[in-house]
């Protein structure tokens, strides 16, 4: 079965993959609790805001928001924020985060089985579409867009050295925390997927030079560094994220 659905051998991969991380510092294999970790989640969170650019009178999903790390950067906008996860695990580390609930609800609903009722003006996520169909996952997020809505993404970048060579080898994926299914995506290849999906307006843009474990007297002189190198034509390409946008266009008068 190449589609994931909840009852897939892939989904279950995904819920034991959640279960497992779930039980030691989840942040912590993924790379977001070191002094650089922290500021690259900032970052990210704040780049994949406003791209969508939310504030409060929009209702936005967030398909993939684990442990509600990204959910607490992005409710910082004031919009109503409807955030699903797979993994019920995961959900439950989410919601102890205590976020206000007149605006932040979690929910333990697979974005794939189409169960996520209403239409957005924004979907959004961080590191969960290279964990599905691609082709299925754009096709559901533009039904659930309301005309005109966006879809504001980051994902890690295929080219990046460290990144292919993670995404590609079991035993180092099971050794950094990945689960078994997850890839990457090679920019060009990505927007393609994205325009054929039915989406205008489609951007995707390498970003992100700043390693986790980089030493803390070092964070400094490397953010300087990585931006200059997300200037630089062919070598930008190599950074470690991909930054993706695109909006569904409005219905014609």
């Amino acid at each position: 079965m190449n589609r994931f659905d909840s009852g897939s051998e892939r989904a279950r991969r995904e819920i034991e993959h959640g279960r497992i991380i779930s039980r030691a510092d989840t942040e912590e294999i993924w790379g977001w609790n070191t002094p650089a970790g922290r500021l690259r989640a900032r970052r990210r969170g704040e780049m994949i805001m406003l791209k969508a650019g939310l504030q409060p009178t929009m209702n936005v999903l967030e398909i993939g928001c684990g442990t509600g790390l990204f959910t607490a950067i992005f409710a910082q906008s004031g919009a109503r924020i409807l955030a699903v996860d797979i993994s019920r695990d995961l959900i439950n580390k989410a919601v102890v985060r205590n976020l206000p609930s007149d605006r932040v609800q979690f929910s333990n609903v697979p974005f794939e089985d189409e169960k996520v009722e209403g239409l957005f003006d924004a979907v959004v996520g961080s590191s969960i579409l290279h964990h599905l169909d691609i082709e299925q996952a754009l096709r559901l997020i533009f039904k659930l867009l309301l005309p005109g809505g966006i879809m504001s993404f980051a994902e890690p970048n295929m080219l990046n050295p460290q990144i292919m060579i993670q995404k590609n080898v079991p035993w180092l994926k099971e050794r950094l925390g990945d689960s078994p299914d997850e890839t990457a995506f090679f920019p060009w290849g990505l927007g393609k997927q994205i325009a054929a999906a039915g989406f205008s307006d489609v951007e995707v843009i390498p970003f992100d030079w700043l390693h986790p474990l980089t030493p803390k007297s070092m964070i400094s002189a490397f953010i300087l560094l990585g931006s200059v190198l997300e200037k630089v034509p062919m070598i930008r390409n190599l950074a470690g994220s991909l930054l993706i946008s695109a909006r569904k266009p409005a219905k014609k008068r």
